[in-house]
């Protein structure tokens, strides 16, 4: 790889993110999204999106692909392409040429899915003869869906090896995150920072959370349906509860996943369960968290969950189970309840002491200001000097970067206590 050339003195370093469009839409999209706003605040940032990441007929939300469900939008200063198709011509060497033109001194790859790797091969590659450097975020070691499948398991693990040898540093979620993918791909002395999920609170309503008005508590599951989402889980613990609990479950169903809507129609408390399976658009996303007191979320298994941190971004109460990246997400949260994957018993318990929560503003922990300062931290690991121009936010640890934007109440209020 040729040197890289000094970044000048009078320009901030140059940031080219790589991820999920809005095309196939998912919660990299929207993450991918919120990281280039949160870097162009430090950085001049370009964008490329991967906009088909399959053929659609293979995608599990094949009959929404290419609706316009989401009204968050990428900050004027930030230079997107959009996008690339998995079939290669002509969009892949477009967006070399997209990268050739800005010439970024860091290439940042989102990765959560096998789809992008060959695309994702070609840049790195360009990248790297430019004297590019190459930071890949993962969000998981590979999606559960494809991993199931054996053919699409021994794609990544033969080929993701190339694109990790060309790779100067990486971004996890959490310690346990940053576990797995050593434990995974061996990665030894390739720089890591763990950059905490920034919050999601571009999922707000016009008015505040909702106040008790009468003796309901009502729950939400939000989220797809899938085999390791632990919605069954949630289903037979409600069915416990007393009349004055209501379920609602949003959330489009993948991998063929239907026994928690079987188990829904087949419920005898059928009608304290309202059930919308599809993915719904950003205004109806606003309208569901503020219509709850308690988010529950009992996942069996999870790196990251985009709907626990909607919940913490609305202040709302959160069930949440005590696996994966979940509990460092979590943690500093007064209104998480954390519980044993798997356990409905359990999981009704911590449902009754969520509900005693409910009713008042929790502080979400979350900042994409501490995000940056990992990416930050990890540039300058990776030899990419940073100039502090006026205009420009630099970095910090202190108190005013640790909270979500959309927090009224201080940092240090009696909900963290």
């Amino acid at each position: 790889m040729p040197a890289s050339p000094p970044i000048p003195a009078d320009r901030p370093a140059r940031i080219l993110v790589v991820g999920s469009g809005w095309r196939f839409l998912s919660g990299i999209s929207y993450y991918t999204c919120r990281l280039s706003n949160a870097l162009a605040d430090r950085y001049e940032v370009g964008t490329i999106l991967m906009r088909r990441l399959l053929p659609a007929r293979l995608y599990p939300g094949r009959e929404r692909v290419g609706r316009p469900l989401a009204d968050l939008r990428y900050a004027d200063g930030v230079r997107v392409f959009d996008g690339i198709d998995w079939y290669a011509v002509p969009s892949l060497f477009r967006a070399v040429a997209f990268l050739r033109r800005f010439r970024p001194d860091v290439l940042v790859l989102q990765w959560w899915t096998g789809t992008v790797l060959h695309s994702y091969l070609v840049l790195t590659m360009a990248a790297r003869a430019l004297g590019i450097r190459v930071v890949v975020e993962f969000h998981e070691v590979q999606d559960t869906g494809e991993a199931r499948h054996r053919w699409a398991a021994r794609y990544v693990r033969r080929c993701i090896g190339p694109l990790l040898n060309r790779t100067d540093g990486v971004v996890v979620h959490s310690r346990f995150d940053q576990a797995a993918l050593d434990e995974a791909y061996r990665l030894g002395g390739v720089p890591s920072e763990v950059a905490l999920h920034g919050p999601f609170d571009h999922h707000l309503p016009d008015r505040p959370v909702r106040e008790p008005g009468d003796d309901v508590c009502r729950l939400l599951f939000f989220g797809t349906i899938r085999p390791y989402k632990g919605l069954e889980d949630l289903i037979e613990a409600f069915e416990s509860l007393g009349p004055q609990y209501h379920l609602t479950v949003v959330g489009e169903t993948w991998e063929g996943w239907t026994l928690p809507g079987e188990m829904i129609e087949a419920s005898p408390v059928r009608d304290r369960i309202a059930f919308v399976n599809r993915y719904v658009a950003d205004a109806e996303v606003n309208e569901y968290f503020a219509n709850a007191d308690v988010v529950v979320l009992p996942y069996r298994r999870s790196s990251a969950s985009g709907p626990l941190h909607i919940a913490m971004s609305h202040g709302l109460p959160v069930v949440v189970t005590a696996v994966g990246g979940l509990v460092e997400a979590a943690e500093a949260y007064s209104g998480a309840v954390l519980v044993p994957a798997a356990d409905p018993g359990e999981l009704r318990e911590a449902i009754v002491r969520a509900a005693g929560l409910a009713g008042r503003r929790h502080t979400d922990p979350s900042s994409w200001g501490r995000t940056v300062d990992a990416y930050a931290r990890l540039l300058a690991r990776i030899g990419v000097a940073q100039p502090v121009l006026p205009g420009r936010h630099p970095a910090t640890t202190g108190q005013d970067s640790d909270t979500s934007s959309n927090q009224t109440v201080p940092r240090l209020s009696p909900d963290l206590r």
